[in-house]
């Protein structure tokens, strides 16, 4: 289970670094545009100005963290919406990148397992008063 862990952190940590310095850099030559829902999607998230940087900025602070263990339990959660976003994206908008949605999603939920620890502060009922 440790080595299992060990691997799909790092692997989840380079796959979130990569993709969010390339949207700094541009290191990595993408195919042709979007287009219909997806394209519109996408239009409007950049059209913002802000949410493409803070999610980048981010999917890095993250993929740094899981690759140096450090903190990796929440960032674990806090990245674990974007892979949802992304498996969501790819399944439903565009159909044929959805391993990529598959390869985020699959190792963010085993963290989730392994991390579960550090998450039962996070599953407790408080009584309303």
């Amino acid at each position: 289970m440790k080595n299992v862990t060990l691997i799909l952190r790092l692997l989840l940590g380079f796959i979130y670094l990569v993709f969010g310095l390339d949207y700094f850099l541009r290191f990595i030559p993408y195919q042709p545009e979007h287009t219909g829902a997806a394209a519109a999607l996408k239009a409007g998230l950049q059209g913002t100005g802000y949410f493409y940087p803070m999610i980048k900025t981010i999917q890095i602070v993250g993929g740094l963290s899981l690759l140096a263990n450090r903190f990796a339990p929440f960032f674990a959660v806090v990245l674990f919406p974007i892979s949802l976003n992304v498996l969501l994206f790819h399944t439903v908008l565009v159909p044929s990148g959805w391993l990529m949605g598959v390869v985020l999603i699959a190792p963010n939920l085993f963290l989730g397992y392994a991390y579960r620890k550090y998450y039962s502060g996070m599953f407790v009922k408080i009584a309303i008063v």
